[in-house]
């Protein structure tokens, strides 16, 4: 059985703890064994996490030390999946910048905040973890991301001219990255795409 572990806290607005729940069921219906974790303290042995398949931070903004950070950047170095959604992996801690180049981008900012309506357009319809998900409208936050130009974008959003990723995955190190800017809250995670995009991520990113 492969192992998962989420970690969730930080800003409440993101309703980790209902987000985590949601994550956590969708890998234990992939028969993972998950464990789900409110401190980051869970992230300080780096031998456990080096035995995971995948972690998940639902974490948005806070602070992380040095002690809690670098077992994570190493574990996905050496192939330990990394897996998340929205501020909890996108916007989780400012100030460090080795943790926005694992992830492949940082949150800028969301105009007309939440209640945006918006479409997500999905950029490879053969791809096996968008293939059958057709394009769809979120009324929630759009994010507007700096991110990395190498990462292997799957969809998209419009801002004006500008499309922005979405979806994307990257490799750092040994390991596998994947992300989504959806899930504002729990409400959106549970819709039918955002379920599926999270489910197919995730078990893709996983050793």
């Amino acid at each position: 059985m492969r192992k998962a572990l989420i970690v969730q806290g930080g800003w409440d607005g993101h309703q980790p703890k209902e987000v985590a729940g949601i994550l956590g069921g969708l890998l234990k219906e992939e028969s993972f064994e998950v464990e789900i974790s409110d401190t980051l303290d869970s992230l300080k042995d780096e031998e456990k996490l080096k035995a995971l398949d995948l972690i998940v931070p639902v974490w948005t903004m806070g602070a992380i030390t040095q002690e809690q950070l670098n077992p994570l950047l190493s574990a996905v170095k050496h192939g330990t999946g990394i897996a998340g959604c929205h501020g909890g992996m996108g916007d989780s801690f400012r100030n460090e910048t080795e943790y926005q180049y694992m992830v492949g981008g940082q949150w800028v900012a969301h105009p007309g905040n939440d209640g945006v309506r918006y479409e997500v357009n999905i950029t490879d319809p053969e791809h096996p973890l968008t293939s059958g998900i057709e394009d769809f409208i979120v009324v929630s936050e759009q994010y507007y991301m700096h991110v990395d130009p190498g990462n292997e974008v799957l969809a998209t959003t419009n801002f004006g001219q500008v499309k922005m990723p979405v979806v994307w995955t990257k490799r750092y190190g040994e390991g596998k990255v994947y992300y989504c800017s959806l899930g504002h809250q729990a409400n959106i995670v549970e819709m039918p795409q955002v379920l599926e995009l999270m489910r197919r991520g995730m078990v893709w990113a996983a050793k």
